[in-house]
């Protein structure tokens, strides 16, 4: 990046299928969301990255970590791909904060092909504001309260386990998180966040300033919206109302929270290839499983 920060890209699946680049959400990890992902390597070419300070990424200076910076990024981001693996147009996959960033570059994608936004926090265009921005603040305050350091990976799994939040979540997931979420502590034992609380609590203190319900006129390429389930009652992490994109092709999972693509991975994926389809941005006949 620009200011020297470095974002690591990886590269799976198959080099002869069409190009998917995928991120992740707020405190989390694009390897968390190998459940979903793992299921598109035959079929796909698939870039991985995280944003500054997540996952593979080595935490710098907080005052850099907010979706200005994050959505400036993604442009070297996508100008990295076509330098290291080879440029083709690609469709961009992004889950929460990474969807809310993609709307917020200009244009909304960048130069995404298509775009695939699981649970993306926008503002619906009948939501209360300020309810809305205290639902961050909640989030916030509980971002900042979390603790930092673990004395094992499997007491940050454990914590995950119990947590009403993550309820749904498919079996191994929360082992999973404690591998890609925790690095070893840098002073003494046991191990500590990749992205510390605080810097995930700042994106949740401004983020709605980024919530916006996007003109789908300004969008210059395909966009499908795949939500949560709106018909379920939350008690903490809320699926906001994205009924609003119906325009922009709007689906949901049933049964499924803000997390989806960890829940129900494989209707995630379902919804998505036909979408792809649909838009003739994947033909699965002529793909060569790897």
């Amino acid at each position: 990046m620009p200011d020297g920060t470095g974002i690591a890209l990886r590269r799976h699946g198959n080099p002869d299928g069409p190009r998917l680049v995928l991120s992740h959400g707020n405190g989390l990890a694009i390897d968390l969301y190998y459940p979903f992902w793992s299921l598109l390597t035959d079929r796909f070419d698939l870039v991985l990255y995280d944003f500054r300070n997540h996952g593979w990424n080595v935490p710098r200076d907080r005052r850099s970590h907010n979706v200005a910076t994050f959505a400036s990024d993604n442009d070297h981001v996508a100008l990295g791909i076509d330098r290291h693996f080879g440029k083709k147009p690609w469709i961009g996959v992004f889950h929460s904060l990474s969807a809310v960033t993609a709307l917020n570059q200009e244009p909304p994608g960048g130069d995404a092909a298509a775009l695939v936004l699981f649970d993306p926090p926008i503002l619906p265009p009948s939501g209360e504001p300020l309810e809305i921005d205290a639902r961050w603040q909640k989030m916030r305050i509980a971002a900042r309260l979390r603790p930092e350091r673990y004395g094992s990976r499997g007491q940050f799994a454990d914590s995950m386990t119990r947590s009403p939040m993550f309820a749904q979540l498919r079996p191994g997931v929360a082992d999973l998180a404690s591998r890609v979420l925790l690095r070893p502590a840098r002073e003494g034992d046991g191990y500590q966040l990749r992205c510390p609380p605080e810097y995930e609590a700042q994106i949740f203190e401004y983020i709605f300033a980024y919530n916006f319900t996007p003109d789908p006129a300004k969008i210059g390429c395909p966009i499908q919206v795949i939500g949560g389930d709106p018909t379920l009652a939350f008690s903490f992490l809320p699926s906001l109302d994205v009924s609003g994109l119906i325009s922009l092709h709007y689906d949901f999972v049933p049964g499924a929270t803000h997390y989806l693509q960890l829940e129900n991975p494989e209707e995630c994926v379902s919804t998505m290839v036909e979408f792809l389809e649909r838009h003739g941005l994947f033909e699965a006949a002529s793909i060569r499983p790897q």
